[in-house]
């Protein structure tokens, strides 16, 4: 499995903007084949700050939505407008977390 976080920031002017397409993107993403997860939230909206994280089952999964139509026009669109640190993981040793 790969494990996709970090944060990401936008101007604040066009973050209601950039929430609602991620929304649209996420809607499609979420029903592609290896997607585990797909979410991201706004962590604080006066300086534009975001979550993402994603879970994909494989590396082929994960290139398979980056070069999709959808993803590509979106990073195309707001590329220029964001700054942030976003990295993918591998997690080979997935468990449940430990009852308290």
């Amino acid at each position: 499995m790969l494990i996709v976080t970090g944060t990401l920031f936008v101007p604040p002017t066009d973050l209601a903007r950039f929430v609602a397409e991620m929304g649209a993107l996420a809607a499609v993403t979420r029903k592609r084949s290896g997607n585990l997860s797909y979410d991201t939230a706004v962590l604080d909206a006066a300086t534009g700050r975001l979550l993402v994280a994603e879970r994909w089952r494989d590396e082929a999964a994960l290139a398979a939505h980056l070069r999709a139509d959808e993803t590509e026009a979106f990073v195309s669109r707001w590329a220029p407008h964001l700054q942030g640190d976003v990295r993918v993981y591998d997690a080979d040793n997935e468990r449940t977390l430990p009852a308290g």
